[in-house]
């Protein structure tokens, strides 16, 4: 991709290997026509849509032997669409959305590098209207709790976009937010439950990492 460092590794989710084009590393911050700071993405956020983080791998993981028959998917943050790509494979109805300008290209590229089908891309901030996304059985989302507005904003953009009987996966590596947002999907006629994990380079002994589960089965 010209202007970028890239890589491509191989992930092995489930019993299948992914291979990945991502970016080489987080210096890459070349926003050469202006989309990104358009869209109100920081030089310093820039580079984050472009690599596999561990909560990535993790949701991945749970992607990979949840059960989805009949069921509509949302990715929401996709960045390089990791869970999309399993849920693909397995047949699944899901779509992607994230609102970085290059991570459709990222997605394409990584569904035609394992010998998939294109996979729906949307782009879709969470903070403005998107009336064609319409609603989802199931959502989900790794590592999308980082700054202070993210849960308001997601749990706005989960009431527009879940169906009323829904459930919304997330995986985080433990970061404050996450009972914020927790209190307004309650707020919203969710019950939660969590499991720990150790993610993948986590340098804690204890299990910081969590798969948090939202389920709503009417309001």
């Amino acid at each position: 991709m010209p202007g970028y460092s890239v890589e491509t590794v191989t992930h092995r989710i489930g019993a299948d290997d992914y291979h990945i084009r991502s970016l080489l590393n987080l210096r890459q911050f070349w926003d050469h026509d202006g989309r990104a700071e358009r869209a109100g993405i920081s030089s310093a956020s820039w580079p984050l849509f472009g690599v596999v983080w561990p909560a990535g791998i993790a949701l991945a993981q749970e992607m990979s032997r949840l059960a989805i028959d009949g069921k509509s998917i949302l990715e929401v943050g996709c960045g390089i669409g990791l869970s999309s790509l399993v849920l693909r494979r397995r047949g699944a109805n899901i779509t992607a959305s994230d609102y970085h300008p290059l991570a459709e290209e990222f997605l394409f590229y990584n569904a035609e590098l394992n010998g998939l089908a294109p996979i729906k891309f949307l782009n879709a901030p969470w903070a403005g209207p998107n009336p064609e996304l319409g609603r989802f059985d199931l959502i989900i989302g790794s590592d999308i709790l980082y700054e202070r507005d993210h849960p308001a904003l997601l749990a706005g953009f989960l009431a527009c976009h879940a169906k009323t009987s829904a459930r919304v996966v997330m995986t985080d590596p433990g970061r404050m937010y996450c009972g914020k947002f927790s209190a307004k999907m309650s707020a919203q006629g969710y019950t939660r439950t969590e499991r720990r994990m150790h993610l993948a380079g986590a340098k804690s002994p204890l299990p910081r990492g969590r798969v948090m589960t939202f389920a709503r089965s009417h309001l």
